[in-house]
Order: structure tokens, then C-alpha cells, then sequence
């Protein structure tokens, strides 16, 4: 007898692929924001007009200053105050507002279309991926990296675009102003502490991203944890381990607390550090300016506007730090939801793959032999033929590869080649669209899990769309119409979590009736009757009987008895 394996599915985790730069990063998305590159464009042109209205206000307050230098009392003083000043002052600052909100309305489509396509796209990627990837994650922790990843877009732009850009532009304004108006000591001073203000928050951030991304490590790790625990809270209950599980949930929160002080503390430095070269920095303008005005080579106005203009510009730089560091635990949590999409397709369509043709419905095993580990071969040379319209039973103890038949013929894996072929119609499975070979066919799973939705949503879920006779049509045929018509809301029962407010003869009696609802030529019953008891077991059996009657049947059992017939 021949004996094959499956080759090795490629490892899990790319560990020899070198990490991702945060430019490399940024590239990735920019092709999502260049749908949007019109309202960019208008965004950014807002985001100027806003900065020169910002910059024209210390100017315009100098001027006020300077023209209220007159001597109090004289006849002058009551033609002097200059409304016109006054009104062009608060015209400024309204209108360095009014732009800035202008730009974030536009840019608001931009920001959240990119953010839902690349939701989607990831949500999408995640379904495309193989069995094998999802019975190895940790859902907590991955819908935790996708959370992460979908809220770092938004983070990522506000910070770039209404945050750093900004900045720039007013740093470029206020210098050339200085060298324009003023000697090139200012232009010096303040290019002085920028430099000091960038290096220090660089340098000291840098340091403390180890901190914080052992601090999101832990989140996720005491995340997932509490979320596996409360999934399976039946079996917490079942054996008493409400402590066990508290006490390690409390570990881990305890990991993070001491990470989350951790990374405080090294915040505090930052702001610390900061405040002190801004302070410095300050003061020695004002020193400079106060010295200008003293030796008659600037007015009082010059000293108010150069202390305006520091103000504006430091403010922002203030909250450098923790934007550089949001800015950088952005492109981290991008960088992971980058790293799902880029996630191989263990089981992937060839190009141009056709669409699987159903003419009668012939499904063939031949010579297949399969492995999910090469160290444990589960199929060995398997050849065995479903002829159209007929039923196969396969009958044996667990874990000797029944439920793995069910698997390939899903695609949920493939066959390797020189492992055998299986064909729907002479047509190998592997050849064909997964959408197509999955319509096609219909299957009733040993474990059933349901939606927490209601009972009439997991009955349509077998063909969105149909109607509410329709479903009702497929409950009686499985037997269950009876039961959800005594229940106070019918239809309209939720299930809960998993279907866990069903017991499990309900659950499989649904699933069995979402698949006679979707009514495919080929049917899959893996254990449909296993959590039945005995009467509920003989009717649905002569209504999968029925409802396989003319179609291509493969069913899996444990016991001779159930498959007598």
C-alpha cells in the first residue's frame, strides 16, 4: 500500500523575515489615503491658511502695542485706540479656528474611509485564511492587535496631519519672521533649543518604547486570558476554578500593572526634561528681546510679539513627546495589522481558476493520503467513490481520520500534491474557486457553534435572504419548528454565546436545518445526530434521509447503529 504526507505547512510565525521600518510602514498605507488625495490636498491647504492666520496674530497684537505708545491723557489718545486692529485681531483667531475645523471636516471622509477599507480588507483576509491559522490563534489577542491596528490610523493621521506638519510649517513662519525683523541671535536661539527639544524627546522616547510595547504585550496577554476563561465559563464552573482562574488573571494584571509604572515614570522624565529646555530657551528670548527693547533697537510691541510668537510655537512642541511616542506606537500596531494581511493563504486559489461545475454530483477519493503534522499521518492511500445521488457512510473510532475526509472535501486543507486527488465530477477540487466548491456543498458538524443572534437568523445564515416561511419550512423538517413556537419570542429567541442557551440536541437540530435550507447537491452529516436521544435520533435520521434523497451524501459516524440503514 502506497503511503503519502502532506508537506509541511510553512511555519507560523516568519520569524527570518527582518522587521518592518516605520517609512515601510507608512508606504503601506499611503495607497489607502491616495484615494482620498483631492481632500488631502484641501485638507493641507486649510491646515496653511490656519497656520498664517496663527502667525499674523502676534504681528497685528505688535502693532496694537506699538500704536497704543502714546501719552495718556492727550487729545490724541481718544482718536488713537485702533478699532481696526482690534476687530482684524479677533478676525485672526476666529479664523484660525474656523480653518482648522474646516480641515478636519474634510479630512474627516479620509480619515475614516481608509480606516473601514482597511478594517475590511483585514477582516476579509482573516476569513480567506486557512483552518490551520485559526485553531492556533489566540482570538483575544488578535481581535486586540486588530483594534490597535484600526485605531492607529486614526492616531497616525491626526498625529502627522493636524500635529506635526503644523508645527513644521509654523517653526519655518516664525524663523524666517525672526531673520527677516530681527538679528540672526533669535533665528540661533530658538534653532538651538528646537534641535536640544527634538534630540532629547527622540532619544529618551526611543528608550521608552521598550517599556510601552511590554506594556501592550501583557494587555493582550491578560486580554486574551480573561476572554478564553469567560468563553469557557461552563468549564470554569464544572470544576470549581473560579480562583485558580482569577488568580491568574491577577498575575498578568499585576505584570501590567508594574509595566504601566514602569512606563509612567520614564513619562515623567520626558515631560520633565522638556519643560526645562523650553523654560531655557524661553527665557533666554525674552533676555535678548528685553535687552533689544532697553538699547532702543526694538519697541515694546517687538518684545509682546517675540514672546507670542515662543508661546505659539512651544506650545505644540510641548506635547512633542507624547505625540512622537503615540506617533510610534501607531506604526507598531499598523505594523501588526500589516503583518495579518500579509499572512500566506495556507489553502489559496490558482489564477483564473474556474467556477466548480455540479452536473450530477459524483464525489471521488483517489489514493489520498494526508498529514497535519509529516510526524503523524492521518489518511494513508484513502480511495472510495459517493456515486451521484447516493449516501457513503465512513464508520470508525475517533481520531482515525473521518471528520479530516469532511475537512479536504471542504478545502479546508489541501492534498499535496503526489498525496492523491479528490474530484466533484472529474473536476479536482483543488483546480476550482473555494467559493463555488463550498456552495456546492452542505454539512452538519459534529460541534456545532452558533451565532449569538436568533434562532431564525442561524436557520437563514444556510442562504442569507430567505424568507420566513422558508425557515420555518427547514425548522419542521428538522424537527425543532415544534420547540421554538413554544418559546416566548419564537424566532426571535437569541442563543447566546456559541448557542450556549440551547442544549445540544437544539443546536444540532438547528444546524441541520440551516443546511436543508441551503439545500446543496453534495451533503456532509459529521455525527448530525450524536447529541440526539434515541426517538429525536430515528426522526431526524429519516429526515436527513429525506432531505438526501437524490443528493450525494457522505456521512461520518462512531456507531454502526446510526448509519443501519
Amino acid at each position: 500500500m502506497r503511503r503519502h504526507t502532506l508537506a509541511p505547512a510553512p511555519a507560523a510565525t516568519a520569524g527570518a523575515a527582518p522587521p518592518r521600518t516605520d517609512w515601510a510602514t507608512l508606504r503601506k498605507l499611503l495607497p489607502y489615503l491616495w484615494t482620498y488625495r483631492w481632500r488631502v490636498g484641501v485638507a493641507l491647504s486649510f491646515m496653511v491658511a490656519a497656520k498664517l492666520a496663527n502667525v499674523s496674530v502676534p504681528l497685528l497684537l505688535k502693532e496694537l502695542v506699538d500704536r497704543m505708545a502714546i501719552q495718556p491723557g492727550s487729545a490724541a489718545s481718544l482718536l488713537v485706540v485702533p478699532v481696526g486692529l482690534i476687530v482684524a485681531y479677533g478676525a485672526l483667531r476666529l479664523c484660525t479656528s474656523l480653518f482648522t475645523e474646516l480641515r478636519e471636516l474634510i479630512f474627516a471622509k479620509a480619515t475614516e474611509g481608509t480606516s473601514r477599507s482597511l478594517s475590511l480588507q483585514v477582516f476579509r483576509h482573516l476569513h480567506a485564511l486557512s483552518l490551520r491559522f485559526h485553531l492556533e490563534r489566540q482570538t483575544g489577542g488578535m481581535t486586540r492587535d486588530i483594534e490597535r491596528g484600526t485605531r492607529a490610523v486614526h492616531s497616525l493621521i491626526s498625529y502627522s496631519l493636524y500635529s506635526i506638519l503644523p508645527t513644521l510649517i509654523e517653526v519655518v513662519m516664525v524663523l524666517t519672521l525672526l531673520g527677516l525683523k530681527f538679528d540672526g541671535g533669535f533665528v540661533l536661539i530658538t534653532l538651538a533649543a528646537l534641535a536640544l527639544y527634538i534630540a532629547f524627546t527622540v532619544t529618551l522616547t526611543e528608550w521608552r518604547t521598550q517599556f510601552r510595547r511590554r506594556m501592550n504585550e501583557l494587555d493582550s496577554t491578560a486580554h486574551s486570558r480573561a476572554i478564553d476563561s469567560l468563553l469557557n465559563y461552563e468549564t470554569v464552573k464544572y470544576f470549581n476554578n473560579e480562583d485558580f482562574e482569577a488568580r491568574r488573571y491577577d498575575t498578568n494584571l499585576e505584570q501590567l500593572r508594574r509595566a504601566t509604572l514602569k512606563s509612567q515614570s520614564t513619562l515623567s522624565m520626558l515631560n520633565t526634561g522638556q519643560q526645562l529646555i523650553i523654560a531655557a530657551a524661553l527665557v533666554a528670548m525674552l533676555w535678548r528681546a528685553t535687552q533689544g527693547v532697553a538699547d532702543g533697537r526694538m519697541t515694546l510691541g517687538d518684545l509682546v510679539m517675540v514672546n507670542a510668537f515662543m508661546i505659539q510655537l512651544y506650545i505644540p512642541l510641548n506635547f512633542l513627546g507624547v505625540i512622537y511616542r503615540e506617533i510610534k506606537q501607531a506604526l507598531t500596531d499598523l505594523d501588526k495589522m500589516f503583518t495579518l494581511l500579509e499572512r500566506e493563504r495556507e489553502v489559496a486559489d490558482d489564477a483564473g481558476a474556474p467556477a466548480l461545475q455540479v452536473r450530477d454530483g459524483v464525489v471521488r477519493f483517489e489514493h489520498v493520503s494526508f498529514a497535519y503534522d509529516p510526524a503523524r499521518p492521518i489518511l494513508h492511500d484513502v480511495s472510495f467513490e459517493i456515486p451521484a445521488g447516493k449516501t457513503v457512510a465512513v464508520v470508525g473510532p475517533s481520531g482515525a481520520g473521518k471528520s479530516t475526509l469532511a475537512r479536504l472535501l471542504y478545502r479546508f486543507y489541501d492534498v499535496a500534491d503526489g498525496g492523491g486527488r479528490i474530484s466533484i465530477d472529474g473536476q479536482d477540487i483543488r483546480r476550482v474557486t473555494q467559493a463555488s466548491l463550498r456552495q456546492a456543498i452542505g454539512i452538519v458538524p459534529q460541534d456545532t457553534v452558533l451565532f449569538n443572534d436568533t434562532v431564525a437568523y442561524n436557520i437563514a445564515y444556510g442562504r442569507p435572504g430567505a424568507g420566513q416561511a422558508e425557515v420555518e419550512a427547514a425548522a419542521r423538517a428538522a424537527h425543532i419548528h415544534d420547540f421554538i413556537a413554544a418559546t416566548p419570542k419564537g424566532y426571535d429567541t437569541m442563543v447566546g454565546e456559541r448557542g450556549l442557551k440551547l442544549s445540544g440536541g437544539e443546536k444540532q437540530r438547528v444546524a441541520i436545518a440551516r443546511t436543508l435550507l441551503k439545500n446543496p447537491p453534495v451533503l456532509i452529516f459529521d455525527e448530525a445526530t450524536s447529541a440526539l436521544d434515541s426517538a429525536n435520533e430515528r426522526a431526524i435520521q429519516a429526515e436527513l434521509k429525506s432531505a438526501a434523497q437524490g443528493k450525494t451524501a457522505l456521512v461520518i459516524a462512531h456507531r454502526l447503529s446510526t448509519v443501519v440503514d
